[in-house]
């Protein structure tokens, strides 16, 4: 599986992405994941990816032409997922990491500030929120939708029944105390 995040902070993903079981399921080649600094295609000589939104309001979005800039440069493929994560996004859920652990390519545009400009949303296949609490940006669901896709990866867990039988692998269950 290729995984990309997309983030205007990879020195705050790139750690986590190479320790422990997602290490080493990069290692294995089960996992390919792909930390890609939105700031390299800002057409700004500051590398600015952010601006006031249109309609006004305080704080700052994201600019749409930095991110897909980026997903172009990507030149992923047609079947494909990209999640922007979002507030307003579908619940993150282990039965969506299931769903999501069947593909071969996923995109993560993780957002900041007050969001995305408008013009992003369209790129997006899905958007995930990983529940009713504020962040300061997208790495950290990134991070969690990564981790719980990477374990339903056949070889990334040591014992492929320890998943079955882990909490909330059915949508009902918890695992044994």
């Amino acid at each position: 599986m290729q995984f990309n995040i997309l983030t205007i902070f990879p020195e705050a993903v790139a750690p986590y992405c190479g320790a422990s079981i997602i290490g080493r399921a990069q290692k294995k080649k089960l996992l390919e994941i792909n930390v890609v600094n939105i700031r390299d295609y800002s057409a700004d000589k500051h590398r600015k990816t952010d601006d006031e939104p249109f309609g006004g309001g305080p704080g700052m979005v994201m600019l749409a032409q930095p991110i897909y800039d980026c997903l172009a440069a990507l030149q992923l493929p047609k079947k494909r997922r990209v999640i922007l994560t979002s507030p307003q996004g579908l619940p993150w859920t282990q039965k969506l990491a299931r769903e999501m652990a069947a593909e071969k390519n996923i995109t993560v545009i993780c957002g900041h500030y007050e969001g995305v400009d408008e013009r992003v949303r369209p790129l997006a296949t899905d958007e995930i929120s990983i529940g009713d609490y504020v962040l300061t940006g997208g790495e950290l669901p990134a991070l969690v939708m990564l981790d719980s896709i990477a374990r339903m990866l056949p070889g990334v867990v040591g014992k492929a029944e320890s998943i079955v039988s882990e909490s909330f692998y059915d949508g009902e269950t918890f695992d044994h105390p």
